[in-house]
């Protein structure tokens, strides 16, 4: 089978006959609440405008290439060297999605870090930027050990889930902040270890609430905000947009409801979010391709052992909304000078 971009997209917006704009999305890196130990240290949202049987033609290109004789195709089929000309041709300007889908990537340590400081000293631009810096610095001012024992009680605290005793997290928490406090002096970050010390209360009322029962919007799930953070995308030229994307446990009825709320308050163009199997779409299957990519290949940048093309051509799909915070890594991934600045950390809506 062979394909012309022109005839396959040109002048076929995926609208509906309700005039709402049709997204398709998946993911990929999910681990639930464990993000400093899971198999997976990127988590990445991928979204696809396309209409259907354009999606249809372009997976059935994809098998045709690759050949395999799996019943469902996964991201991992084109990122065996084997088909990496199938990967380039996926992602290349002249491809069939360029332009036409988008990544929300998620650095699930820096979200970690984001998450506690804005629980604890307040969420918005301050607290994003003391999030920033406390990452920025942590591990080069503490050591490997130090500062991964500080992630990890971190994620305990926020977390759901608790085996120990109802104010063990915490109390390991505020042990690591003291620890990280006592070999700061005179350094960059001892004034937000300093916030974070004075904050135990704070933390002492939310594992409270945690013991009350768990919280409809679990405080370390990236999957939520993305989503709001890919309807903003979509509808940021005026056209309101539904969201199709792939059946999880993750998305309740109550959850969409949330996201629906969160991003009418944002005035964000969300006009619902509707549930399918991914083997039934070949736009939710394209978006699954695209999640699965982006997460390899930002995962394999942010650890120094990027391939420079497949990075390269990756920029142009990641999005400014993505919760970033390792600025090495972020210089190559994120949007490139004339989208918004690479190289600082960002964090998405909600």
């Amino acid at each position: 089978m062979t394909w012309n971009r022109e005839d396959g997209v040109r002048g076929a917006e995926p609208v509906m006959a309700d005039g709402l704009l049709e997204v398709a999305c998946d993911e990929s890196g999910s681990d639930g609440e464990n993000l400093t130990a899971g198999n997976t240290d990127v988590f990445a949202h991928a979204s696809v405008r396309l209409p259907m049987g354009s999606a249809a033609g372009f997976v059935q290109e994809i098998r045709d290439r690759i050949r395999s004789p799996a019943e469902e195709y996964k991201a991992n089929h084109l990122l065996r060297e084997k088909h990496r000309a199938v990967l380039e041709w996926l992602l290349a300007p002249a491809g069939p999605i360029h332009g036409h889908a988008q990544v929300q990537l998620t650095e699930k340590t820096f979200f970690v870090v984001d998450r506690a400081v804005a629980l604890l000293l307040g969420a918005g631009s301050e607290g994003s930027s003391q999030a920033a810096l406390l990452f920025r610095e942590g591990r080069r001012t503490f050591g490997d050990e130090r500062w991964r024992e500080f992630l990890t009680a971190a994620n305990q605290l926020l977390r759901v889930r608790n085996d120990a005793e109802p104010e063990a997290p915490a109390d390991t928490f505020f042990r690591a902040v003291d620890t990280l406090s006592r070999a700061s002096s005179g350094t960059d970050v001892s004034g937000v270890l300093d916030r974070l010390a004075a904050a135990r209360p704070l933390a002492d009322a939310y594992r409270a609430r945690l013991g009350e029962g768990p919280p409809l919007i679990p405080v370390l799930n990236p999957l939520l905000p993305a989503i709001v953070a890919t309807a903003a995308y979509w509808s940021a030229g005026g056209r309101p947009v539904r969201l199709v994307h792939d059946r999880q446990n993750m998305l309740t009825p109550d959850r969409i409801a949330w996201i629906e709320e969160t991003a009418r308050r944002a005035g964000v163009g969300l006009g619902g979010l509707r549930l399918v199997a991914a083997r039934q779409d070949p736009r939710v299957q394209l978006a699954d391709f695209l999640a699965g990519i982006a997460r390899k290949i930002a995962s394999d940048e942010l650890n120094e052992h990027g391939d420079p093309a497949l990075t390269a051509s990756l920029r142009p799909y990641v999005g400014t909304a993505s919760v970033w915070g390792d600025e090495r890594s972020w210089a190559r991934l994120g949007p490139a000078p004339d989208g918004t600045a690479a190289g600082s950390a960002v964090r998405t809506a909600g």
